[in-house]
């Protein structure tokens, strides 16, 4: 087994990489990264400078960032679920929607998480409400731009999913889905019933006690059964 995976299962990031792995049964080996420890965050800085997670080693090969990882293994470890379509206008969508998850629901999502790990007393509120907005925004601009297709760039799952389902999963906790959001909801119940998916969330459950917003995390994420692979 050539491929290792540094990792941590809290992280919406790992789920990310996770879930592109679990969908074509991806053979890979799990390291679990300890960020919050001085000596582990040190060794593990010595893989790669950043020390963020995931990090995917493929023999002597280094690949960070989600994006290009899921990119690599379709590339290099390719199995029935293809995650980047054939032809230069497909890919651009694919990617224009990977883009848009990461940096406009999951990025405002991980800022808003990381100043509740502040004191109180040290948490930027008007930040806290930028991000809150930001997500807002992002809801409607999913609502109003995606198809009527069954995933984000297309009728086919693809990396734009893999990142919309852990950025969508905990910006839902931030802030709930507005109402007249159907086309939105509608989506995120698809990225569910995804077995990828729910493994993800089910492999996390030993860690969201570790979570600031545990307490407004639905029932079913914490005990419910999803849908059989």
């Amino acid at each position: 087994m050539s491929l290792t995976l540094h990792y941590h299962p809290l992280s919406s990031c790992s789920w990310k990489l996770l879930i592109a792995l679990y969908e074509n049964g991806t053979p890979f080996q799990a390291q679990v990264v300890h960020l919050g420890d001085p000596a582990a965050r040190g060794a593990y800085a010595t893989l790669w400078p950043t020390a963020k997670i995931p990090l995917l080693v493929d023999g002597e090969r280094i690949v960070p960032e989600t994006s290009l990882q899921i990119e690599y293994l379709d590339r290099r470890h390719p199995g029935r679920v293809r995650l980047l379509p054939e032809g230069f206008d497909a890919q651009l969508q694919v990617r224009l929607w990977d883009r848009l998850f990461d940096l406009y629901v999951m990025d405002p999502m991980q800022r808003y998480i990381g100043q509740l790990l502040r004191p109180e007393a040290q948490r930027d509120v008007l930040a806290m409400q930028a991000s809150v907005a930001a997500l807002g925004s992002a809801y409607d601009m999913i609502e109003n731009r995606m198809g009527a297709h069954a995933w984000a760039a297309g009728d086919d799952f693809s990396l734009a999913d893999c990142a919309a389902a852990p950025a969508l999963f905990y910006a839902a906790v931030v802030l709930p889905f507005p109402a007249g959001h159907a086309r939105l909801a509608a989506y995120f119940e698809r990225l569910l019933a995804r077995p990828s998916v729910w493994r993800c969330i089910v492999e996390a459950r030993p860690f969201f006690q570790y979570y600031p917003l545990k307490s407004a995390l639905p029932e079913r994420f914490l005990s419910g059964e999803g849908p059989k692979p």
